[in-house]
This record gives structure tokens, C-alpha cells and sequence, in this order.
């Protein structure tokens, strides 16, 4: 028998984002989860290695390369949409949930309480670190935009911003005061 998961996870690159706003680059799911993935992976890094902390950096990143694979079944809800009140957000949590459960069906028995840990993250300090990636990684697309000269990205820059330091998180803020200005460097400047 022919198990369909990873072909479904192949389909993450078919899957835009940012679909509300005009775009200077194309970002799609797949590339998106690569990215909050190295950067779960960072976060941990100097959450252990720095802060001396405890952190799983290879568990953060496993998380982020998932965290949005129930989107291959929803598609990508633009944040507007899907925070607009508590109603929308608790339905689209649900049909998130069936959707990873429905992933996960396309695994082998065997294979599923490997993977459910990593689509229904059950670790909350690694999902805190995630969630803190992703809006990390979103941050950064809007940095990006605005190098560009998207002036589209403005507001989502300031407001992405504005909830990276509300999440408090040391291993962020360090990220933050010390890789982060660097994302607005030019080829050049970065040699």
C-alpha cells in the first residue's frame, strides 16, 4: 500500500501567502516553513548556548517545518482574516485540527505518534519558540518588501515588530539586538 503523506507535505510550495497583499517576491508555504525552521533552530541555540537555558534546537526545528502543514488541506488564511474575532479564530483552529489529523491518517499506523507530536505540537516551550519564528519570519518577508520599496508591507512591518517585543522572549530579543538588522543589508554590505 501507497501512503500519500509526504506527497501531500510536496505540496506545501503550491500554497501562496501573504495572498491580501501585492507581493515584489512570491513566498510560498514550503519556503516559508524552511525559513521559521532555521529560525526556531537559532532561537533554541541561544537559548541554550547563550542564555543557558533549556531548549531542544532540533525539536524547535522539526516543529517549524510542520507548523503549517494542515494549510496543504486549508490553504493560507491571510492573519486579517483569521484573528478578525474570537468565532473565526476558534472555527479555523478546528479546521486546522482536522486537518492535520486527516495528514496524519495518511501515514501508517506505525508512523503516526511520531508524527502527531510534530503536527499538533505538544511541547509548549517549543511551541513558543516556533510561534515566536513565525512571526519572526514574517517580520523579516516585510523587511524585505520594504527594501524592495513595497510600501504595502508598512503597517504589517510596524505591527509585526510591535508583537515580536510583546512575546518577551529572551532568545528573541537577543536575535533581535543581534541578527536582525542585518536582513536589511544589501548583497554588497553583507561581504
Amino acid at each position: 500500500m501507497q501512503h500519500k503523506f509526504f506527497a501531500f507535505l510536496s505540496r506545501m510550495r503550491y500554497i501562496g501567502r501573504w495572498g491580501l497583499m501585492r507581493n515584489t517576491f512570491e513566498e510560498n508555504v514550503q519556503e516559508h516553513s524552511h525559513m521559521v525552521a532555521v529560525l526556531a533552530h537559532a532561537l533554541a541555540v541561544i537559548q541554550r548556548d547563550i542564555l543557558h537555558q533549556p531548549a531542544d534546537p532540533d525539536r524547535c526545528a522539526a516543529a517549524a517545518l510542520f507548523h503549517d502543514a494542515s494549510e496543504i488541506l486549508t490553504g493560507d488564511l491571510p492573519t486579517p482574516v483569521k484573528y478578525y474575532n474570537p468565532e473565526i479564530k476558534q472555527a479555523y483552529k478546528a479546521i486546522e485540527a482536522m486537518s492535520c489529523e486527516k495528514l496524519l491518517a495518511l501515514l501508517p499506523p506505525e508512523l503516526q505518534a511520531s508524527y502527531r507530536p510534530l503536527l499538533f505540537e505538544s511541547d509548549p516551550d517549543a511551541a513558543r519558540i516556533v510561534k515566536a519564528a513565525d512571526k519572526l519570519s514574517a517580520y523579516i518577508k516585510c523587511v524585505e518588501e520594504l527594501k524592495a520599496g513595497n510600501c504595502e508591507f508598512e503597517a504589517a512591518e510596524k505591527q509585526t515588530f510591535s508583537a515580536l517585543k510583546q512575546m518577551q522572549l529572551p532568545c528573541l530579543d537577543y536575535f533581535m539586538d543581534h541578527f536582525l538588522d542585518s536582513f536589511r543589508l544589501t548583497l554588497d554590505e553583507l561581504n
